[in-house]
C-alpha cells in the first residue's frame, strides 16, 4: 500500500503541468552540484562555477538534473557525467588523504584515486558513438585525457574543491544547459541507465512486480532514502535483504519482494523528494521524518507542514489554522475534495535501514477534522504573549529537560502525529513528562497546561459524544477534587503574593510538586498559613472576597487525598493554571475600567 501510493503520486508529479513541479524521468534525478567545470571543445578548463549558496550554516549545491546516481558501496562504482573530485579529477581527499597516510597506505589511495578516475571515463565510453560525437562530450574526454587535477589546479576554487571533495560536473563554454542535459547526450541517458539496471540493480531475473502487476524486470538494490533525521547521510533503504537471514526461498536480494526497476525508481524518487530538505510536505517532529501527500493534487498537501510545525510567521499560522476551521464546519470538505485520499507516512532510522513508524491512509475529510480536533483539544485560556494555536515543535519541547529539543522523548513526537491522524488517545508519555516537568520547575506554563489539557480530555473521553471533562477556561462547577485542589493552592499562593509584595519564592516553590502528589501532606499546613497571610492583606474587602473563593473551592472537597496519581496531578495543575489565568484577567480588567473611568472624568 505505501509504495503503491508512492508510486501514483509519482505518476501524477511527473503530469504535472508546471515544469518546476515535474518530477525527474526514468534515469534521471535531481541532484546538488557544488562545482561546474566549463570545457571547450578541446578540452581546456576555462572556468570553474560554484553554485553554492548559504543554507543555514554551510553552503548547499543547486540541484541540477542529472543521470541516475549508482548505488555506491565499498567498491569502485562512477556515476555518468557527474561525481565526486575524487572520481572526476583523481584529487584526494585532505581528510582521508591524511588518514591514509597516518596509515602507511597514502600509496594504495593515490593508485585507488587513478582506478576511480577510469572508471568514471570508461562510464563515458559506454554511451553509443552517436552521443560520443557530440562536441560537449568530446570536451568532457578530451579534458579528462589531459592531467585535469593540473588543470584544475591554477583555479582559486582549487583548494575547497581539495578540501571538500564537492559533486562535480561538466558544461560547454557559452551552453547554459549542462553537458548531460546536450540535445545530442540526454536522450542517450535513459537507455545506459536501463543498461546499467540490468546490470549493476539486478541480474536480468523477472517476476510479477508488487507494484504494478506487470511481469518486468527485478530491481535487485533499490535506491537509497535520504533526508530521514538520524538515519546515514548517505541515505538508507526502507526494501533492502542485506542478510542472509532475511531471504526466502533461495532468492537474495530484491528477488524476495519483487519490484520492477522503473516501480523502484518511481516510488525511490517520489519519497526523496517528499523528504528534500525544501519540501513544503514534510514535518520534522522528534526523531519521526514525517511526510504527507494526497491521491489528487489538493492545497492541503502543502499547508499541513505549517499547520502543525508552525512555519515561521505566527499570524499567519494562526490565520491558517482559522481557515481550516472554517473550511470543516462550512463543507469545505465535502464531496469529491473530502472523498481524496490522503497519506501519512512516518519514517524513523534503524541502522542500515529505515523503519515506518506509522503508516495512515484516509479520506480528506477525516484528516481534516482530527486536525481540527486536535487543536480544539489543546484550546485554553492563554496570556496576552502566548500562541492562539501552539505549533507541535514547541508543545515537546515545553516537556523536555532544559526545553532542549534534543531532551524530547525519541518515540513521543511520531506517537504524537500517530495520535493526531488516527484520533487515537494520545500517548501516556506525554502527560508523563508534561506533568514531571510541572513538578521539576514548579511552574505550569500555558504549553504544559495545554498538553495535559489534550490528553485528559481524548484519553480519558470514551466517546465523540460525550462532554469534555476539561474546559478552555476556568470551570467552577467541576466536580474533580483534583482540579480543586490545583485552585485552591493558586488561590493561597495569591493570598500569600498579596499579603507580603514582592516575595522572592512563594508556597509555589516550596510545595508545588508535594501539593500536586500528596496532598494531605502540606494542605494542613498551607491552611494554617493563610489565615496568618489574610490578616496582613490591607484591604479587608479583598480579604472577604478570598475568603469567599476558598469556601466556594472547598466546598467540592470533602478531604485531602493521601495520593494522587498521573491523571490526578494533571487536573491539579490544570486548576491551578486555570485559577493563576483567572486572577490575571480579573486584574487586567479592572485595570482596563479604571483607565476608563480615568479618561472619562477628565
Amino acid at each position: 500500500m505505501i509504495l503503491q501510493a508512492l508510486y501514483d503520486y509519482y505518476l501524477r508529479r511527473q503530469a504535472d503541468v508546471d515544469p518546476a513541479r515535474r518530477l525527474p524521468a526514468f534515469g534521471l534525478e535531481l541532484k546538488e552540484i557544488g562545482f561546474i567545470l566549463e570545457v571547450d571543445e578541446s578540452g581546456q578548463l576555462h572556468a570553474i562555477i560554484d553554485t553554492r549558496q548559504m543554507s543555514g550554516k554551510k553552503k548547499i549545491g543547486t540541484s541540477y538534473l542529472v543521470p541516475k546516481g549508482v548505488k555506491k558501496t565499498s567498491g569502485i562504482a562512477a556515476n555518468l557525467l557527474w561525481d565526486n573530485a575524487e572520481y572526476v579529477l583523481a584529487l584526494p581527499d585532505a581528510k582521508k588523504m591524511d588518514a591514509a597516510r597516518s596509515k602507511g597506505g597514502a600509496d594504495e589511495y593515490l593508485a585507488r584515486l587513478v582506478e576511480m578516475q577510469q572508471a568514471f571515463r570508461g562510464r563515458i565510453s559506454t554511451l553509443p558513438e552517436r552521443a560520443q560525437r557530440d562536441v560537449g562530450l568530446v570536451g568532457v574526454l578530451a579534458f579528462l585525457d589531459a592531467n585535469p587535477a593540473e588543470q584544475v589546479a591554477r583555479f582559486s576554487a582549487h583548494a575547497e574543491i581539495s578540501a571538500s571533495n564537492p559533486v562535480l560536473t561538466f558544461r560547454l563554454v557559452g551552453d547554459t544547459a549542462l553537458v548531460c542535459q546536450r540535445p545530442g547526450v540526454a536522450p542517450h541517458l535513459v537507455t545506459d541507465a536501463s543498461a546499467g539496471e540490468a546490470t549493476e540493480g539486478g541480474d536480468g531475473v523477472k517476476a510479477t512486480c508488487l507494484i504494478t502487476g506487470d511481469t518486468l524486470p527485478v530491481e535487485r538494490l533499490h535506491t537509497a532514502i535520504k533526508g530521514v533525521w538520524g538515519a546515514q547521510t548517505s541515505g538508507a533503504n526502507i526494501v533492502s535483504f542485506n542478510l542472509d537471514a532475511f531471504n526466502s526461498y533461495g532468492k537474495s536480494q530484491g528477488a524476495n519482494a519483487p519490484v520492477s526497476q522503473a516501480a523502484a525508481f518511481a516510488y525511490t524518487t517520489a519519497l526523496n523528494a517528499l523528504l528534500a530538505r525544501d519540501s513544503s510536505q514534510r514535518v520534522q517532529i522528534g526523531d519521526a521524518s514525517t511526510v504527507f501527500w494526497a491521491q489528487k493534487a489538493d492545497p492541503l498537501e502543502g499547508e499541513l507542514a505549517a499547520l502543525l510545525g508552525g512555519g515561521d510567521n505566527p499570524d499567519a499560522h494562526t490565520q491558517q489554522v482559522k481557515a481550516l476551521f472554517d473550511s470543516v464546519h462550512s463543507g469545505g470538505f465535502t464531496g469529491a475534495r473530502g472523498d481524496n485520499a490522503f497519506y501519512v507516512l512516518g519514517l524513523a532510522p534503524n541502522a542500515a535501514r529505515i523503519s515506518v513508524r506509522f503508516w495512515h491512509a484516509a479520506p480528506l475529510h477525516i484528516i481534516a477534522e482530527r486536525i481540527a480536533a486536535w487543536f480544539d483539544d489543546l484550546s485554553l485560556v492563554r496570556g496576552p504573549n502566548d500562541p492562539e494555536f501552539p505549533s507541535l515543535f514547541r508543545l515537546l519541547t515545553a516537556v523536555a529537560l532544559q526545553g532542549k529539543a534534543d531532551n524530547i522523548p525519541p518515540s513521543l513526537g511520531g506517537d504524537l502525529i500517530r495520535s493526531i491522524f488516527t484520533g487515537a488517545p494520545y500517548p501516556t508519555t506525554w502527560l508523563n513528562v508534561a506533568v514531571q516537568r510541572c513538578r521539576a520547575e514548579q511552574q505550569v506554563t500555558y504549553m504544559r497546561a495545554a498538553a495535559i489539557k489534550a490528553y485528559l480530555n481524548r484519553s480519558l473521553t470514551t466517546s465523540d459524544s460525550q462532554p469534555r471533562e476539561i474546559q478552555p477556561m476556568l470551570d467552577i462547577e467541576s466536580p474533580s477534587t483534583a482540579y480543586r485542589l490545583g485552585r485552591l493552592f493558586a488561590t493561597l499562593e495569591k493570598i500569600q503574593e498579596e499579603a507580603s509584595p514582592g516575595l522572592n519564592a512563594t508556597i509555589r516553590e516550596r510545595y508545588y510538586g508535594a501539593a500536586s502528589s500528596t496532598p494531605v501532606a502540606v494542605f494542613t499546613t498551607l491552611m494554617r498559613l493563610k489565615n496568618h497571610h489574610l490578616a496582613k492583606i490591607q484591604s479587608k474587602g479583598r480579604a472577604v472576597n478570598f475568603e469567599k473563593l476558598l469556601a466556594e473551592i472547598m466546598s467540592g472537597i470533602s478531604d485531602f487525598p493521601v495520593h494522587m496519581n498521573l491523571p490526578d496531578q494533571g487536573r491539579f495543575a490544570i486548576g491551578y493554571y486555570h485559577q493563576r489565568q483567572d486572577f490575571f484577567t480579573k486584574r487586567e480588567s479592572a485595570e482596563a475600567e479604571s483607565t476608563a473611568q480615568t479618561e472619562t472624568t477628565h
